[in-house]
Formats: structure tokens, sequence, C-alpha cells
């Protein structure tokens, strides 16, 4: 871990899990069924999901071939909530949740770029993939705890199935509908594989 990973580290402990389980289950209570916020819970356990694939992977290959289906699913979701919701959250008065949201997942492509770097064997690498892993369990908490909430009880209803159309839209641009063409990932064997 870097010099700069562990200030970070230092001025913002993570949440307990517990804390992280409260907040899910009160964001799964109160996100409409089918609508934009469940979704992005959705999204944000098929994240967690895929760090607990590349942690357990064995073998430099598999390693690797977890770490792609991470980036990718990483990108496409940060990629709709910059496209659709955070402009959302500016528009309803929340512009520092807004940009803190962005530069948190700027940093995120950044580390996962450095990951790559990385013997996927070595301490190092599972470090960095621990402090990215934590970043991001982060930045998830603070939108089902309390960002995303208050999106959802300040958009207009009519507005609601708007969100959650457009989200859809831009996840399935990067990452591909379910059992679409880019909902199959390739290692590098040529293997497919589906998606997390």
């Amino acid at each position: 871990m870097s010099f700069l990973d562990k200030v970070i580290a230092a001025v913002t402990p993570p949440e307990s899990e517990e804390t992280r389980l409260e907040a899910r289950a009160r964001a799964r209570a109160e996100a409409t069924a089918g609508g934009w916020f469940a979704l992005v819970i959705d999204h944000h356990e098929r994240i967690e999901e895929a760090f607990a694939a590349v942690k357990s992977a064995t073998g430099a290959e598999a390693r690797r071939d977890a770490q792609q289906r991470l980036a990718v699913l990483l990108t496409g979701h940060s990629n709709a909530e910059e496209s659709v919701l955070y402009p959302a959250l500016a528009d309803s008065g929340h512009k520092t949740h807004a940009g803190m949201a962005y530069e948190e997942q700027a940093m995120t492509k950044i580390q996962m770029a450095l990951l790559e770097n990385l013997d996927p064997l070595s301490h190092d690498y599972l470090d960095k993939l621990e402090h990215i892993r934590g970043a991001v369990t982060h930045h998830m908490y603070q939108e089902e705890s309390d960002w995303f909430r208050e999106l959802q009880a300040q958009v207009p209803g009519s507005h609601q199935a708007h969100l959650a159309q457009r989200f859809q839209e831009e996840m399935d641009r990067y990452v591909g509908p379910p059992g679409g063409e880019r909902g199959v990932f390739f290692t590098s064997t040529g293997t497919q594989t589906p998606a997390p």
C-alpha cells in the first residue's frame, strides 16, 4: 500500500460490515421495485461478487481474467451513474455529493489501471485490490445510505421511470444486457465466461 493509500485510509476509516449491511437493507426496502435505485443496488452486489472472484482466483491467468470482468463491470456501472444519476444529484441540490462521486470513481479507474502493472500473485497486488475494494465499498455505502435515498425521495415520480430507463441503457451500452453479446466475457484463452 502506498503512502497516499495509507493516508486516505487513515482519514476515511471504513464503515463496519454491520453498518453497511444495515444501510443496504434500508436502501433495498426503500427502493422502488424495478426502479433505478434497485438496479444500482443489484449492480453493487454484482461488483462485490466480482471483487471476491478476483481475490479467490487461483493462478495468474484466472486472476487477470477475473480482474478484467471486474474492470468492465466497474466502468459500465460508473459510466451509467456519471451519465444519469450524478447529474440528477446535482440538479436536485446535491452538487457536492455529485462532485465527490465523480472524483471517487475517477480515482477507482486510476487505481484499477495501476493494478494491471502488478504481479497478480503478489502481496502488493492483493493489497492494492483490497484498497480499491475498500474505496468502492465506502462509495457504495455513501450512495446507499444517503445520496441515492435522498435523490429517490426528491425526484418527482414522473421522472423516476426515465432515470431507470436511462441508467439501464447506459449500463447496457458498456456491459451489455444480461445474456447479450457483451454480457459474455472472453478470457485470454478464448474461453467464454458469463458476466459477473
